[in-house]
């Protein structure tokens, strides 16, 4: 009776392990959204693991530097990465899911720098520190090309704002959560007093996972997960975890 009852709970777990899905997805450091030490690896990973678990998907996270993370996943050698704006460009290698977060770029700068904008051409005349690698949108990333903004690209978000609040610049674009985390990480309480933010956006994006059209499949595990990204939207849970990122810095327009 007991040799039965083992061959039965064995088949039981050869079955249930034969039907366990998982998904390789690559990550990169984006602090609070993303980020290998990070509680749940960054609150965009949360909501994007707990949207494929409702669908009974699990999700293996290998992080690298985002060149990195793209070209595995573009090449079909990872099922996708997370997390990206939209881009006409990698539409064509990447399926895109139903927007898992928001992202807004505003326009840092010392509280005793008399700043305002309306567009890109008012930013001429600025000293602006960008972050190497970064897309601030169309408007911006022309203008920077053909040379009408002074604009010097350093390694990182953290040293843009050590140079703004040094004075050595007198902008710096970054999104709005990422950068209060920033600041209230790496600065003090007494730096972040000397900052403030411009109350027009210079972008507004939503955040995607994308999944690879190189690995077949990839289609239906895409419509899964926006299922599940759904059902996770409408439980409160997203709001509730975007909530909890939020740091009560003093920063005001």
């Amino acid at each position: 009776m007991r040799a039965v009852l083992c061959s039965l709970l064995f088949s039981l777990f050869i079955t249930t392990g034969a039907h366990a899905e998982t998904v390789r997805l690559t990550n990169g450091e984006w602090p609070p959204y993303l980020g290998e030490h990070l509680p749940h690896h960054g609150v965009a990973s949360r909501i994007v693991s707990e949207a494929f678990a409702l669908q009974g998907i699990t999700v293996a996270w290998e992080f690298h530097p985002w060149v990195r993370s793209l070209q595995l996943a573009q090449s079909g050698k990872r099922s996708g990465s997370a997390v990206w704006m939209y881009n006409n460009e990698r539409e064509k290698s990447f399926f895109y899911s139903d927007p898992v977060l928001e992202s807004g770029f505003y326009l840092f700068h010392r509280k005793d720098y008399l700043f305002d904008w309306r567009q890109i051409s008012d930013l001429g005349k600025r000293r602006i520190v960008g972050t190497r690698g970064y897309d601030y949108g169309d408007a911006f990333q022309q203008a920077e090309a053909k040379g009408q903004l002074r604009i010097n690209r350093v390694t990182s978000d953290e040293t843009g704002f050590r140079q703004l609040i040094a004075g050595r610049v007198d902008v710096f674009p970054a999104d709005k959560v990422v950068g209060f985390d920033m600041l209230h990480q790496y600065f003090s309480a007494a730096d972040r007093a000397k900052l403030t933010f411009h109350p027009q956006p210079l972008r507004l994006d939503s955040l995607h996972l994308l999944m690879s059209r190189e690995v077949p499949g990839n289609a239906e595990v895409m419509a899964r997960f926006n299922q599940g990204l759904a059902q996770l939207r409408e439980s409160g849970k997203v709001a509730q975890y975007l909530l909890e990122i939020q740091q009560p810095l003093s920063l005001t327009p």
